[in-house]
């Protein structure tokens, strides 16, 4: 090879080399480029996040929308979650649902329950208990499933992101902003942040608030189905036994609402297979309930199926606990999770959605906008006008559990249940839900969320 020829390559090399090169580190900062567009697209700023699409936050951002405020649902399940397959809702939650816009949607398809039957089961002894609230109407109880779809459509699709699990919230400053990390690797900061993510709360870990205590008691719960229709005609009926409390409710021609509560030590261990916790039920926890009760746990749609043990959270730590901390703050389960004894749970998220609602709201109308101190202020106002109610929610639902249950003081238990506390002070305990949360501030047409 001459010199000529030998220098000739080496320079077609190095050019090539440096073409290379410059292909590599084209695409090098290409990929930089590409992850920090990603970075940039991963992180979202928001005005008001809630964490959890059940009833508490749904109806929270309904009731915001209602003053003109978005704010973005944050829900780790991929649909609308709709464990629990029924709720019976008071005069309070219809007031508040009445509050939001969306009762009518509802009312027309479930009748008001005016009277339950209590059976003794040990006896066969009936007692017919009226349900009418001084007066003024009784529960309805309705499907979970429709109540979540009918606070959904009053919000635009996408304000609710789903798949959506936070696993880490950093404060920047004492009022906010705050740093939300999902698991996915989103990151979102958002000026409010409002936890209405359930019994084990995340937001409420934040806080700092105590953790739910175990009542001592189970429920399994589900929703019974008859293709070809069922003859139960009663409003409500339940069964008392030792320990134990069942019961069902016609939702219509075709679906039953049934559940039993008992007394089960910390730590019993829960069934994963619906058929199997459907098989304790019949052959264990309601051994001795009449064949109509059996009947219609055979029904169930195993789908619809829970057992759960029954938790609250200590009336004390509601009221001297951080329900707040700037402008961060809890509502629905994540704030009083209570027994389901006198059906508030669902009821009393319904309130705290309104009573958040108006005094964010409110400050929002004032200011023009979201001001961090004003809502840090509004949220304090909120805190202070939920506390005493929460706690006297779960007190009176944790008394009512203990006193419908019996059996475990023996005889004098029993003879509280049935001659006393359902004959004189069960309609005083149901008169809890005769209370009206108020309304949403109105606002000029021009400052509307559209």
């Amino acid at each position: 090879m001459t010199i000529r020829a030998a220098s000739a390559y080496y320079i077609h090399v190095y050019i090539r080399r440096e073409q290379v090169w410059e292909v590599c580190r084209s695409r090098t900062r290409n990929q930089r480029k590409v992850r920090e567009i990603r970075k940039l697209n991963m992180v979202m700023e928001e005005e008001i996040v809630i964490v959890g699409a059940g009833i508490a936050g749904l109806a929270t951002a309904v009731a915001l929308r209602r003053v003109g405020i978005k704010a973005l649902v944050l829900e780790r399940s991929d649909c609308l979650r709709a464990s629990g397959a029924a709720l019976t809702l008071g005069p309070n939650a219809w007031l508040a649902l009445e509050a939001l816009g969306v009762a009518h949607k509802l009312t027309p398809h479930y009748p008001v329950r005016q009277k339950s039957r209590m059976m003794n089961v040990a006896t066969g002894e009936v007692q017919e208990v009226s349900l009418l609230i001084n007066n003024k109407g009784g529960p309805i109880t309705v499907h979970r499933k429709a109540l979540l779809v009918s606070l959904a459509e009053e919000l635009p699709s996408e304000s609710i992101r789903f798949s959506s699990k936070p696993i880490s919230i950093e404060a920047q400053a004492q009022e906010g902003p705050y740093t939300i990390g999902l698991e996915d690797g989103t990151v979102i900061t958002t000026k409010v942040l409002i936890g209405c993510d359930g019994v084990h709360s995340f937001v409420a870990q934040k806080l700092g608030l105590a953790e739910p205590i175990y009542s001592g008691r189970m429920a399994v719960l589900g929703l019974a189905v008859f293709p070809e229709g069922h003859e139960v005609r009663e409003d409500v009926l339940q069964l008392l036994d030792v320990g134990k409390r069942g019961g069902f409710v016609p939702l219509n021609d075709k679906e039953i609402y049934w559940f039993i509560t008992f007394n089960a030590p910390k730590g019993e261990a829960i069934p994963k297979d619906p058929q199997e916790i459907q098989k304790q039920v019949i052959e264990n926890y309601a051994k001795d309930f009449p064949p109509a009760y059996t009947e219609v746990v055979r029904h169930c749609d195993l789908s619809t199926l829970t057992m759960t043990p029954l938790r609250l959270r200590l009336p004390w730590d509601v009221i001297f606990g951080n329900i707040s901390k700037g402008n961060m703050t809890v509502a629905g389960d994540a704030m009083h999770p209570m027994t389901p004894d006198l059906a508030q749970g669902g009821c009393s998220a319904l309130e705290d959605a309104i009573v958040l609602g108006r005094h964010v709201g409110k400050s929002f109308i004032d200011n023009g906008k979201l001001v961090p101190a004003a809502v840090a202020r509004a949220i304090e106002g909120y805190v202070k006008e939920r506390r005493w109610r929460a706690a006297l929610l779960i007190t009176a639902s944790f008394i009512s559990g203990r006193a419908q249950a019996g059996g475990e003081g023996g005889w004098f238990m029993k003879m509280f249940r049935d001659s006393i506390f359902y004959r004189f002070l069960f309609r005083k305990f149901m008169g809890i839900a005769d209370y009206d949360c108020g309304k949403l501030p109105l606002m000029d047409d021009q400052n509307k969320t559209h």
